[in-house]
């Protein structure tokens, strides 16, 4: 299925994934999501799984500007709006089941309609996900948590950082390591000191 067949819940989201397509394929892109609400009309690019890299900031303003004019000359949006041009970030929103589908493995942050067992928020490691629901391992009790698509009010990845070096306490460097090792070394008695007295 390419992007452009997919639902994205509007005539005008849809109208402009046919749009956008093309540009998004052209460049090695997907289209991750489209969102037209608020007078904001927000197309959300993403690399294929897989990739190394992220989207490039040249390929976003390259995008912006072919569908800015596109957009100009079919006019599929009624009325002024304000268009954004984005990629997913480091904590993607997950809205559709191909969104779940790709982060299985992930830890994920669950906000539901309605609580399950008590409680209105999952947060845990993704283990599943279907067109019409996911699993997810909470967290805190580490019990698999199975929840309908229909149910969620809304879902992002969570990332996840790293401890970071402490400023100037970068990771040892070979030189460092050797200067450690003779400062050791000249502080400590030889055995002929040691037996002398």
């Amino acid at each position: 299925m390419t992007s452009a067949e997919h639902d994205f819940g509007s005539t005008v989201a849809n109208k402009v994934a046919g749009l956008v397509a093309p540009m998004a394929e052209a460049l090695g892109l997907q289209i991750y999501d489209i969102d037209y609400s608020g007078g904001t009309l927000r197309v959300v690019l993403d690399t294929p799984p897989g990739q190394p890299a992220g989207v490039s900031l040249d390929d976003l303003s390259l995008v912006t500007r072919q569908l800015g004019r596109e957009l100009d000359h079919s006019d599929p949006v009624p009325g002024r709006y304000t268009l954004e041009v984005t990629s997913p970030g480091l904590e993607r929103t997950m809205r559709r089941p191909e969104h779940f589908a790709r982060e299985v493995g992930k830890t994920v942050n669950v906000r539901l309609h309605a609580p399950v067992n008590g409680s209105r928020r999952i947060q845990g490691q993704l283990v599943a996900a279907t067109a019409t629901s996911i699993t997810v391992r909470d967290g805190d009790s580490l019990v698999d948590v199975d929840v309908a698509l229909s149910d969620i009010e809304r879902a992002r990845t969570v990332f996840e950082w790293g401890a970071a070096d402490k400023p100037g306490k970068g990771p040892a460097t070979k030189k460092t390591a050797k200067k450690a090792q003779k400062k050791t070394a000249t502080n400590q008695p030889t055995h002929t000191e040691a037996s002398a007295s």
